[in-house]
């Protein structure tokens, strides 16, 4: 089973608001999920970005891939330099 940690869309129209969820690839953007590991507000003018970082990391070590946009949340929030170093420091 090929996992993911992708975004699922919530809010409304015109008004988006995502879900970060680990999930099954073949599954439906917005359907089943394994887990939700944070949120990602783009309204905000800094686009806020919560995360349950310990869980995000368990599933990087575990070898859920996350997508592009992502990848980008969590490098800018420093997450992705995090389970790089304690990739690289074994």
């Amino acid at each position: 089973m090929a996992v993911k940690i992708r975004l699922t869309r919530m809010g409304s129209k015109k008004k988006p608001f995502y879900r970060i969820n680990v999930a099954d690839s073949r599954a439906p953007r917005d359907g089943r999920f394994i887990e939700t590991v944070g949120t990602y507000n783009p309204l905000v003018t800094e686009n806020q970005v919560t995360l349950k970082e310990d869980r995000v990391l368990a599933w990087l070590a575990n070898g859920a891939q996350p997508s592009d946009t992502v990848r980008n949340l969590l490098s800018k929030a420093g997450v992705m330099k995090k389970f790089h170093d304690s990739k690289f420091s074994k």
